[in-house]
């Protein structure tokens, strides 16, 4: 099997982590981790496991006029991106994450064109309009009485609120992302999270009851920790070795796939028409919003 191969087999496999993470991080709030609570498990280990093998990686040091920035991308990525997702997941649903998570790409397009002058082509404007009419179509009508989701339009205005934070973590992180090995600026990254993070998820990790845990929600925190938080980096390092950016980002289009046929199959959400608008809506404005425009004669 050539390295290529691997590399897709690898951004497939990220991809795949992503689409079940809605539904097993889901299993397991609020009743055994709440979700600040669990944003705290997610940036220890992954400052921990980043820090180990920062120590196989070139030594670096962040030169000062790249600190603000950093700070900024820590912020955006691992604080504002992971409480909102964790907090909209336990007021949502696993499906509707999963369509949501999606529209990140149309955030990059619009936050491209405001901050660094990207032009907006007559596609791109129609694809992000249908992007945030399938996004509105599932925040206002999307409603259930369902008591595992008490409140699914704020947790899917939340969905919004990471894939946003998200989209501006990747622009301002561009010029880093080029600039440093990804180990020593994820180490820093979740290093300054877990700083920031500490004090708004402290009090809900306290709240954990370790003793009356049952062994396969140890199972999830370590699918979480290890796979969506750090495993997953390390399959996209890898296929950016062998593919385009462009490429492995196309991938994206892949989670809500993985996201809704691993929440049916496990019977913990379930399909409705509002659901499979919306879906069509986001998929098809996000393709638009992503498509390159044609090079004019």
């Amino acid at each position: 099997m050539n390295k290529r191969t691997l590399a897709i087999l690898a951004a497939i496999g990220a991809t795949t982590i992503y689409g079940i993470n809605h539904t097993i991080a889901k299993g397991v709030m609020p009743t055994y981790v709440k979700p600040f609570g669990f944003i705290m498990l997610r940036v220890v280990g992954a400052s921990a496991l980043f820090w180990i093998f920062s120590f196989f990686a070139p030594k670096e040091k962040i030169e000062k006029k790249d600190w603000l920035r950093v700070i900024v991308c820590a912020i955006l990525g691992m604080v504002i991106n992971m409480l909102a997702f964790f907090k909209g997941l336990q007021l949502s649903t696993p499906i509707n994450s999963a369509v949501l998570i999606t529209i990140t790409p149309i955030i990059v397009v619009v936050l491209s064109a405001i901050f660094l002058g990207e032009r907006i082509t007559r596609n791109k404007g129609f694809g992000i309009f249908l992007g945030f009419v399938g996004a509105l179509t599932l925040i206002l009508f999307g409603a259930e009485i369902r008591s595992d989701a008490p409140n699914i339009p704020l947790g899917n205005f939340l969905f919004i609120i990471n894939s946003a934070s998200y989209g501006a973590y990747l622009i301002v992180a561009k010029t880093l992302i080029e600039k440093y090995h990804p180990f020593t600026l994820m180490r820093w990254l979740f290093t300054i999270a877990l700083i920031i993070n500490f004090p708004i998820t402290l009090p809900e990790f306290l709240e954990i009851q370790w003793s009356s845990i049952p062994l396969w929600v140890y199972g999830s925190i370590a699918f979480v920790v290890i796979g969506t938080t750090f495993l997953t980096y390390l399959f996209n390092v890898f296929a950016l070795t062998q593919l385009k950016a462009s490429t492995i980002g196309a991938f994206i289009y892949l989670q809500p796939l993985f996201g809704i046929f691993f929440a049916l199959f496990s019977g913990k959400d379930q399909l409705t028409l509002v659901k499979i608008l919306a879906t069509c809506l986001v998929l098809f404005g996000v393709y638009l919003s992503s498509k390159k425009p044609k090079p004019r004669p």
